[in-house]
């Protein structure tokens, strides 16, 4: 007996936010962001450790020739001798015009612009792949439409064939059957050219290599009873947005940044103040135990040329070439930068918004108005599909009719998907939960 097993391996179907999480997740240029995000941590925790004293141990080993002062009688002669000499040092800093802690507060406020900045390129990523995802959706949409325009097209040729053998018809008739036909595969072909190019696109989008096309869950759209016009002030959506958009959020901290290290570069001009402290020793091979020929050991030698020093030094800035001032005038202008910047993001958003507004009345009208427009090409096609059966009217007519109905359709399908994405997008700036992206990450 043999037995023949076929298993088959259905594809997977995405939805929209299986498409945008595996994109985040693949991103080759998202992980850039997150990685001068990590350089920006680490960079903020380095100024909080900076505020450590500083510590660090030297050694040296010389070998000494000819005239040279003799370690035990400092007497010049010419000797040969090995010298070691041993210390450790440290300082802190006391007082320096407060720079480390303007500048600790300018890293933090760094950081967080580039979590705030690493959050946006998400959003940017995901409101792509939302663009493309809803490409295909609107291409599969026209294939299927092309292929019921095909097969009303060979219903009418198999029917004009019909006629023409029980001699109701001219052969002519046959012929615009079927070039209306071939002109109905030709769209399906092209139709599916364009889904394709379509998936391949949201594939790109996504870094999605490891297969060959891309299967999409398609979102239904509301009927057209559930559409409803909704007037909405931009100004109310503007005044939402710039209190959670990242990117605006990321040139505010950009903006605070800048007034921390123009702080600390003020710092430059007062005087500082470091506590330091040092031990030493040394050693050397020709020390001799008075009255004897034996060198005193290695120990003792460190134990006796031990050394400490404890001080505070005070430095006082004069002149330096009056760069410390060029730097101070440098930074003011580089936080004026920032400001205008941010004034800059923020008026591009309210421009978009206001787009998003505008465009969304117009597409709400657009459907309505396409819907009907729809529905009353599709019943002037049933008429004159019903008169060309009669043969009251001719091919030629037939065809136009049935393409005024597919440019309808198509017209339609157009306005859905825009006016979808428009609503996703006014939601989003909204603070509405769009797209299921972990802020965290």
């Amino acid at each position: 007996m043999i037995l023949v097993v076929n298993t088959i391996h259905a594809q997977k179907s995405w939805s929209l936010d299986d498409c945008i999480a595996y994109a985040i997740h693949h991103n080759l240029e998202l992980k850039n962001f997150t990685y001068s995000q990590d350089e920006n941590q680490e960079t903020y925790r380095q100024s909080v450790r900076s505020l450590l004293p500083s510590i660090d141990a030297d050694a040296d080993y010389v070998k000494n020739f000819g005239r040279s002062p003799n370690p035990n009688t400092n007497v010049f002669e010419n000797t040969e001798f090995i010298s070691s000499d041993y210390g450790l040092n440290a300082e802190i800093d006391l007082f320096q015009g407060f720079q480390k802690m303007n500048t600790i507060k300018a890293s933090k406020f760094l950081y967080k612009a580039s979590n705030e900045e690493t959050l946006h390129q998400k959003y940017m990523l995901a409101f792509r792949v939302m663009s493309a995802f809803y490409d295909i959706q609107f291409m599969e949409g026209l294939l299927a439409i092309s292929k019921t325009q095909k097969e009303i097209s060979q219903n009418n040729y198999d029917m004009v064939k019909r006629q023409i053998e029980l001699g109701q018809m001219a052969k002519a008739d046959l012929y615009q059957a079927e070039s209306a036909l071939i002109t109905d595969k030709l769209s399906v072909t092209q139709s599916e050219n364009n889904v394709t190019g379509a998936k391949l696109r949201l594939m790109q989008e996504m870094n999605l290599t490891e297969e060959s096309s891309i299967s999409i869950v398609t979102t239904p759209t509301k009927p057209i009873e559930e559409v409803h016009i909704e007037i909405k002030n931009e100004d109310s959506i503007y005044n939402k947005a710039k209190d959670f958009v990242p990117i605006l959020k990321a040139q505010e901290l950009r903006v605070e940044a800048a007034k921390k290290q123009l702080a600390a570069v003020k710092g430059n001009l007062y005087p500082s103040l470091t506590l330091f402290g040092r031990i030493r020793s040394r050693f050397v091979d020709n020390a001799l135990i008075e009255g004897t020929d034996e060198t005193v050991s290695f120990r003792t030698q460190l134990k006796d040329n031990t050394g400490q020093v404890v001080g505070l030094s005070l430095r006082v800035p004069i002149s330096n070439g009056w760069s410390n001032r060029s730097r101070v005038k440098q930074q003011k202008i580089a936080k004026m930068r920032a400001e205008n910047t941010y004034e800059i993001q923020k008026q591009e958003m309210y421009q978009l918004i206001q787009q998003l507004v505008q465009e969304g009345k117009a597409l709400k009208t657009e459907y309505q108005q396409s819907y009907q427009r729809m529905e009353a090409q599709e019943l002037t096609f049933e008429i004159a599909q019903k008169r060309y059966e009669k043969g009251l009217i001719n091919a030629i007519e037939l065809n136009q009719s049935k393409n005024l109905f597919a440019t309808s359709q198509n017209e339609n399908l157009q306005v859905q998907l825009r006016l979808k994405v428009n609503e996703s997008t006014l939601d989003f700036y909204q603070g509405l939960p769009v797209f299921n992206i972990d802020k965290a990450q």
